[in-house]
């Protein structure tokens, strides 16, 4: 296995791929570097003499300027390091856009909808409009167990905390992510679930799905009823039986929307987990399929990377205020832009927010921006979209499925459990983690540092994703784990 890895040829420091001690000689790419300092794995040395108040460079790209003096075969972190962003910005579209040959044509086994979308799953699920009626999901959830079978693959209820006590866009995030997870392809059949006295009722709701094939939806308010886990049941039954005969049948891979996040990074999710999954977004976008990149607050630092893959003027005015308008977001709330990252990004060996961003933009590979998507907007051209949402695991993935993915692809250096409305395919960077914890961990992006091709390993992802999408369960599945979160954006009456 390689000890070391510079990752571009102008970069100033290298990724210790393994534990290395001080003293110790390293040939990087024939330049001979020996270390002053222990380097934990995954965390950064430097490969010159970097001064202070100069820029260090990964990726190609500066991470931030250096703190003091910094020697070479010197651990690089976030003792000597510091970021070099500020707030809003002005930028210059500079295109740089790369086409995708298209591929041979690929199927998976789905379920075609009415509106010409495809669902990876056929599954009952029980939207409460409001956290009232949590509990009643609950019951529901658990009561319907005995639905699944002949067509109905499963049966999740979907709680959350909101839907009453909120105000003006903060409340219409809510009725518009429960209306398009309402509409959602993976859902065979859906019961809306309301109180009666709540902000964001059946009624807002409805109105919010817009079109919708009315034999898979039921909507029932509480209140309104006398006995509401009876009343439910009925509805839920009629749901399942008009759910019994429908069968999987090949589906091209080009109706696929898959959903790009990560989370719990380290140092190895940039030149594993991350490239991999970009590799494999182009390999699907070649098909005609989608991709949705988002997590905005995790592109500062590399967003003129994805501004300059934007296809025309308007598609880089939008990605400029989509990038801005979430630095206003923090700004507006009192709050540090930069607060970034996490503990656990840190001792994973990430020490900037621009050397995480600059792994996280791996996960779009090299396809051009086609579209940029607001908070709870649905996907509508294929390619590569950006969707405004937070770096939080559970907000911005429940984003991504109400944006229309069927499947969200989860990389991750130190593992997590949680799941997402849909199939979340958990991701490690790294082979420790995708041995320690085999029932989180679906795929094993850590072979690159053990000989696999990051080409090969796509190819293995795209295949596992087909698979996937054709029915078979990730871990999270197995587990019965399945969570959603919304953005909470405003006051709470």
């Amino acid at each position: 296995m390689r000890q070391v890895l510079k990752i571009s040829a102008g970069d100033s420091v290298a990724v210790a791929l393994t534990a290395l001690e001080a003293g110790k000689t390293l040939d990087v790419e024939g330049q001979q570097v020996t270390l002053i300092t222990d380097v934990p794995a995954g965390h950064k040395f430097a490969l010159k003499e970097i001064k202070a108040g100069e820029p260090i460079i990964k990726y190609g790209f500066p991470i931030g300027q250096a703190k003091c003096d910094v020697q070479p075969g010197e651990h690089v972190h976030v003792h000597n390091l510091k970021t070099l962003l500020s707030s809003e910005l002005t930028y210059e579209h500079h295109p740089a856009v790369t086409e995708l040959e298209p591929k041979e044509p690929v199927t998976f086994m789905g379920y075609p909808r009415a509106n010409g979308k495809v669902g990876v799953r056929n599954e009952l699920w029980i939207l409460p409009t409001v956290g009232c009626v949590n509990d009643v999901a609950r019951v529901l959830e658990r009561k319907a167990q005995c639905l699944v079978g002949d067509g109905v693959e499963n049966v999740y209820a979907f709680p959350h905390p909101y839907g009453c006590s909120q105000m003006t866009e903060d409340q219409e995030n809510t009725r518009q992510i429960l209306a398009d997870l309402a509409t959602h392809p993976n859902a065979g059949g859906v019961l809306v679930l309301g109180l009666g006295c709540e902000n964001s009722s059946v009624d807002h709701i409805r109105q919010h799905m817009g079109e919708y094939d009315e034999s898979r939806v039921r909507f029932l308010v509480c209140q309104q009823v006398e006995d509401e886990i009876e009343e439910s049941m009925k509805l839920l039954k009629e749901l399942a039986d008009n759910m019994r005969d429908e069968k999987r049948v090949p589906c091209p891979a080009s109706k696929l929307v898959i959903g790009l996040k990560c989370g719990g990074s380290d140092g190895f999710s940039g030149i594993t987990a991350n490239p991999a999954i970009g590799g494999f977004s182009d390999l699907l976008i070649a098909q005609g399929g989608s991709t949705i990149l988002t997590e905005v607050p995790e592109m500062f630092g590399a967003e003129t990377i994805l501004m300059d893959r934007c296809e025309t003027t308007e598609l880089f005015d939008k990605t400029v205020s989509l990038i801005n308008d979430f630095k206003r977001y923090f700004e507006e709330h009192h709050q540090t832009i930069y607060e970034n990252p996490s503990p656990g990004n840190k001792a994973g060996g990430i020490s900037t927010l621009e050397d995480k961003a600059l792994g996280c933009t791996q996960k779009s590979g090299f396809a051009p921006v086609k579209d940029v998507l607001k908070y709870g907007q649905k996907v509508e051209k294929a390619g590569l979209n950006l969707l405004s949402a937070p770096g939080n695991d559970l907000v911005a993935s429940t984003a991504l499925a109400a944006s229309g993915s069927q499947i969200v692809l989860f990389s991750t250096g130190r593992g997590t459990p949680f799941a997402s409305p849909v199939p979340t395919v958990k991701i490690a960077s790294n082979e420790t983690l995708a041995n320690h914890k085999s029932n989180w961990i679906d795929f094993n992006a850590g072979k690159l540092l053990s000989g696999r091709e990051l080409p090969d390993l796509a190819q293995d992802l795209m295949d596992y994703v087909l698979r996937v999408a054709s029915g078979e369960q990730v871990c999270s599945e197995k587990n019965g784990y399945h969570d959603m979160a919304i953005f909470k954006t405003g006051v709470t009456l």
